[in-house]
């Protein structure tokens, strides 16, 4: 089943993604004997987004902000491209390099389009493309600029700010986005979204993206790769999600990856990986005895009632309809929670298991209903997780024991040719 494209995606950014190289880059305090980053080298590649993670105070956030220059290096290099910045005027560079943070980091007193608009504008572009430039953001994080234009900071929610934080970031168009725990404040269901939507831009911008968190489930839902960081952020593994989770190069990193292995590369697969099923739904403005007709001749007990918009309203079932009498305004239980083609099966287990119905609903950028994910389809795709595991454990095991019976051939060989 096709997702609608709308019509503003087909203006979206143009540049796409720069390499970054950091080059044995040192950051020391006065005062402190240790440095609080030290020589971290590391090459990220153009249009991948990489993930710092690790314990708090080890420096992650600092070697963040050390690539945009927000904290000047003590020593060492950064090339962004072809062009070293080390030494580069910082106010050029950090418009050339969008940022975001925990919080948004809206200005209060600018509206919505103002604080977009801020980078393009510095930066000399003409009214009428910061104009445009504005409407198109927020089209492209799934705001409606209509209603989103000229409102305040404090008149959106948690996740609507950071939306417009991620917005004004992308608004001059800059090829890397720096993004230092941004979805930290908000709730865990918000913040299940936020990630969707940032792995959905991310299809289509194709930007270097260099993304801090102290969640490794986060970090292996976001990343292409991830660096796991030990203090004064000493690279321990620098690899795939799928690596480090098969095999994390010491305990310090196993630590990370924690119990449930298995169940945490539900984090690698998406939703759109899997099928996607069709079911029976009607619309809230269809009449009472449609709705009866559709739920009488499908193979299912239920239906989802959608909203005028297309978006998931409502589960109805038979005993609803009984119950009716008349009128559906109390019949049903909301949808309270949706998922995205982008989501995880982790986050589709997790509302289907909230959810106890067996199924969630999947919707598009705009909340319009595509399809639905059952329990099913998931715990089927758990199973062959598992098995594929037991089998790469089983070829391991059986290479070790390859390995033990050729060294003891080898020193039995060895041994019978000595004096």
């Amino acid at each position: 089943m096709s997702e609608p494209t709308p019509p503003a995606a087909t203006t979206t950014s143009a540049t796409s993604g720069a390499a970054i190289q950091l080059e044995n880059l040192t950051k020391r305090y006065p005062g402190n004997p240790n440095p609080s980053v030290d020589e971290v080298s590391m090459e990220i590649k153009a249009g991948e987004t990489v993930v710092f993670v690790g314990p708090s105070g080890c420096g992650k956030s600092t070697t963040l902000k050390m690539i945009n220059r927000l904290i000047e290096p003590t020593s060492g290099r950064i090339r962004i491209g072809d062009e070293d910045v080390t030494d580069m005027d910082p106010v050029k560079l950090r418009r050339k390099i969008g940022y975001a943070i925990q919080s948004s980091g809206l200005f209060p007193h600018m509206t919505v389009a103002e604080n977009i608009a801020l980078v393009p504008k510095m930066t000399g572009w003409s009214k009428s493309k910061v104009k445009d430039r504005v409407e198109e953001m927020l089209d492209l994080v799934g705001l409606d600029p209509r209603e989103f234009h000229g409102r305040y900071p404090r008149q959106l929610s948690g996740g609507q700010q950071q939306r417009v934080g991620v917005a004004r970031a992308l608004a001059a168009d800059p090829p890397v986005l720096l993004m230092d725990e941004p979805f930290g404040a908000v709730d865990p269901i918000t913040r299940d979204h936020l990630q969707d939507e940032l792995i959905r831009l991310q299809h289509e911008l194709h930007k270097t993206i260099v993304f801090v968190t102290h969640d490794f489930d986060e970090a292996i839902k976001l990343g292409d790769r991830i660096a796991v960081l030990r203090e004064r952020s000493h690279i321990a593994q620098f690899d795939t999600p799928e690596a480090i989770l098969t095999n994390p190069t010491d305990d310090f990193v196993s630590g990370f990856v924690g119990a449930g292995a298995a169940l945490k590369r539900l984090n690698l697969t998406r939703v759109r990986d899997v099928e996607i099923a069709e079911f029976p739904t009607v619309s809230v403005d269809d009449p009472l005895q449609q709705i009866f007709n559709t739920l009488r001749g499908g193979a299912t007990n239920e239906l989802l009632m959608l909203d005028r918009r297309g978006r998931p309203y409502k589960w109805l079932r038979r005993g609803d309809l009984m119950r009716a009498k008349g009128s559906l305004a109390r019949a049903g239980q909301l949808v309270h929670d949706t998922v995205t083609r982008d989501a995880t099966l982790h986050d589709a287990l997790e509302a289907v298991l909230i959810d106890s119905g067996g199924r969630v609903a999947v919707t598009g950028r705009r909340g319009e209903y595509i399809g639905v994910v059952d329990m099913e389809t998931l715990m089927n795709s758990v199973h062959e997780m598992l098995e594929a595991d037991r089998l790469t454990a089983a070829e391991h095991q059986h290479d070790l024991e390859e390995l033990r019976h050729h060294r003891t051939d080898q020193e039995l060989e060895g041994g019978a040719g000595g004096p």
